[in-house]
């Protein structure tokens, strides 16, 4: 459960500016054209399951098979370049939710308007995702993705982004109430710089498995009023190794001022973490590669609301030995997570196997 603090109620000048921008974009996208041939939607889905034995400090211990996670992706085109996408999730609690429902405007790589529900800009791994994640325990180190979210980081707005080859640029406004409880709205804004190879399009991936070299810095932030923000850092270096090989690092900080994270007690927290993994090319006679994996992370939660609310701070550590037969679309992730707290918190460890599986 994300932080929801009071906000400043002044409006800034970006709410009135992205709906003349999306007016002005839905004239250009909306011109006649008698010969239109457009393709066919495009379905697909994916699912995440697990075994997983869990170990708390105190107390028993737990075997539990989760249903971690099945999606369901529709997307196509409305008109030329006028584009849509409706995703759902079913979360294992037997509730299904609404990731993404928007009307994309892409005009060109330099100018795209999508508005409706959608990721904000914000870190890598929630531009990425738990599909797209280079490890299996995604957002369970106190750090990753604790931006304010509607569903699955998702929030409701109009987002700009562009390709300006090697730099991508994407900035937007979106509604506080879903996100915060409150009535100012969110700007959130980020860019990112691409050395080696370009990523192209608006989301991004934990690895590209060896297809690409990578040497990409990002920078994001988001506001709400004027005295709450959350910001982040990240990187990511993926170099290739052989005939389909890859030697990757990622790393990632960040920092939540009354705005996000991932104790909802706390004003304050930040942190970073560092991950490191190795695919080995494809061995003979095998039609997927091995991968080992490693990271370690630390947050610090701070400014806690009331005195019992003790500062502390979470350490993670997560190892990974994977299997991956088509890259996201079918792995099998063997996963080792030790979580230890200073105060607030127990300790746990946990051990089992992921799988996931993609169309």
């Amino acid at each position: 459960m994300l932080m929801r603090f009071a906000g400043n109620t002044h409006r800034p000048a970006a709410q009135g500016l992205m709906p003349a921008l999306l007016a002005g974009v839905v004239l250009c996208a909306a011109s006649p054209s008698s010969a239109q041939t457009l393709p066919l939607p495009t379905v697909g889905a994916g699912v995440q399951t697990s075994y997983v034995h869990t170990s708390p400090e105190e107390g028993e211990a737990t075997d539990t098979f989760p249903l971690n996670s099945v999606r369901l992706y529709v997307s196509g085109a409305a008109a030329n370049k006028i584009k849509y996408m409706f995703n759902t999730e079913y979360d294992g609690n037997n509730h299904i939710n609404v990731l993404d429902a928007a009307a994309q405007f892409e005009m060109s790589p330099k100018m795209n308007i999508w508005v409706g529900r959608m990721l904000p800009p914000s870190d890598r791994a929630n531009l990425y995702g738990p599909y797209y994640s280079n490890e299996w325990a995604v957002f369970t180190d106190g750090l990753q993705d604790g931006y304010p979210f509607v569903s699955a980081g998702r929030d409701n707005g109009v987002l700009y982004w562009g390709q300006f080859n090697k730099i991508k640029a994407s900035g937007g406004v979106f509604d506080g109430p879903s996100a915060t409880g409150e009535t100012t709205v969110l700007t959130a804004g980020r860019v990112q710089v691409d050395f080696w190879d370009a990523e192209a399009g608006y989301y991004l991936n934990g690895t590209y498995y060896g297809a690409k070299n990578l040497l990409a810095v990002g920078l994001a932030g988001q506001v709400q009023g004027s005295d709450k923000s959350a910001w982040n850092a990240d990187f990511l270096l993926e170099k290739k190794v052989g005939t389909g090989g890859a030697f990757t690092v990622e790393s990632q900080y960040n920092s939540y001022s009354q705005l996000g994270g991932y104790n909802a007690r706390y004003g304050e927290s930040d942190g970073a973490y560092g991950l490191a993994s190795f695919l080995f090319p494809p061995a003979m006679g095998l039609t997927g590669k091995f991968q080992v994996l490693g990271k370690y992370a630390h947050a610090n939660f701070s400014k806690g609301i009331s005195a019992i609310d003790r500062d502390y701070s979470q350490k993670t550590t997560e190892f990974n030995f994977n299997y991956i037969i088509k890259d996201f679309n079918a792995r099998i992730m063997l996963f080792y997570l030790d979580t230890r707290f200073d105060a607030v918190h127990q300790n746990s460890k946990k051990f089992g196997v992921g799988v996931q599986l993609q169309i």
